[in-house]
């Protein structure tokens, strides 16, 4: 038989695998089957469209519906350019922190999920225990949507999921929607001593940017509703990350690219938010088009993430609670795949060990108590399934 790891050696094993989400996870996803089926627990996957990347999911206990989903993501974001004092990819305990990618975001969360898996495999549950592991939560929460579906082709149906995104092991009930688009400005290059009888592609796409940078000054100065209050910030974000373009100082810029995101409050539609986008793209575009007809805005949608939305006395909810003994109120303004269980008939919480504060940084670390209070959790949670 298998040896059973400790979630330590799990998180350990699970941190060493490199999966920033430009790369294959698949490394990972393979031990983690290997793993759980030396324990044998079948385990099944998805894979993305290019093969490289896949989900992984799993049931143990009773084949029945009405289950209990542990939920994380595989991905990690990249280390490039960070000041790590040491080997981001090995655990590193120092000063009561566990540091390396992931530890916080969320590879300990997975390590515990695996160990609790396991555990309620060995002991037999009377209610049915499910992990899910998806790919590419990092760009967007693409992985999770068609790991859900499969799960629900394969698996019976669960009834509630906890999402283990770090929120210091509080009930997180609500979270912002989220939605991103690739934007290609295509200009008109001649030389800058002309440019007015060019297009400046960066130039032009500044126009678009300087529309965000408005519409956030405009969002923070209106007065939020009783909802949107309970966020930080309260209100809906407008953001760019990243832009390349041009070609040289003395060359009207051909081309323009960016990412163009935003984080909605509950109460505000991603779908009203893509239609303004897309409203001031038209108008930029027709403005670059007036001095040559060539010149265009390609927008590519890149993920869209449905807000979590408080559930009245959700089951999800009232089992966290009852386990951490939380009952205060918790909303956070990133996204994960809580709401995209939610949408599928799943009742939804996140609640996962670690300070968000410290996901995506350099020494990125988990503290050792906050670690061991999601073991405790999930012994608890064990004693209820």
């Amino acid at each position: 038989m298998t040896i059973r790891l400790s979630p330590l050696q799990l998180m350990e094993k699970l941190v060493s695998f490199p999966t920033v989400s430009r790369d294959s996870n698949l490394p990972l996803v393979d031990w983690v089957e290997d793993y759980l089926n030396g324990h044998g627990i079948a385990a099944h996957r998805h894979y993305n469209d290019d093969n490289d990347k896949a989900s992984l999911f799993a049931h143990v206990g009773p084949e029945v519906a009405g289950g209990l989903v542990l939920s994380g993501h595989t991905d990690v974001v990249p280390v490039d350019g960070q000041p790590w004092a040491a080997d981001p990819y090995t655990v590193v305990e120092r000063d009561g922190k566990y540091f390396g990618r992931g530890t916080c975001d969320m590879k300990g969360f997975d390590a515990l999920a695996i160990w609790a898996l396991v555990e309620a495999h060995h002991r037999g549950v009377k209610r049915p225990l499910q992990l899910a592991l998806s790919y590419d939560e990092e760009v967007g929460c693409v992985g999770a949507p068609p790991m859900i579906e499969r799960m629900l082709d394969v698996l019976p149906k669960a009834s509630a999921v906890i999402v283990g995104e770090p929120s210091m092991m509080k009930a997180v009930t609500g979270h912002k929607g989220g939605q991103g688009f690739w934007t290609h400005v295509i200009g008109f290059e001649v030389h800058s001593s002309i440019m007015h009888t060019g297009v400046n592609a960066i130039m032009y796409g500044a126009k678009l940017i300087e529309w965000a940078n408005a519409v956030n000054a405009e969002n923070k100065a209106r007065t939020p509703g009783p909802l949107a209050a309970m966020f930080d910030p309260p209100w809906t974000t407008a953001h760019v990350g990243t832009i390349q373009g041009g070609t040289a100082h003395n060359i009207t810029a051909k081309d323009c690219r960016f990412g163009m995101d935003f984080r909605a409050v509950p109460g505000e539609t991603l779908t009203d938010w893509r239609d303004r986008y897309l409203e001031r793209v038209r108008a930029v575009e027709a403005e670059m088009q007036a001095v040559h007809p060539s010149a265009r805005i390609e927008i590519t949608e890149k993920f869209e993430v449905p807000a979590l939305k408080p559930e009245a006395e959700g089951e999800a909810e009232t089992l966290v609670r009852a386990i951490t003994g939380d009952n205060g109120g918790h909303v956070v303004s990133y996204a994960t795949e809580a709401g995209q269980f939610q949408e599928r008939g799943y009742s939804a919480v996140v609640c996962g060990p670690g300070d968000i504060a410290q996901a995506h940084q350099p020494d990125e670390y988990i503290t050792k108590a906050q670690f061991e209070a999601g073991h405790d959790f999930m012994r608890r949670l064990l004693e209820r399934l």
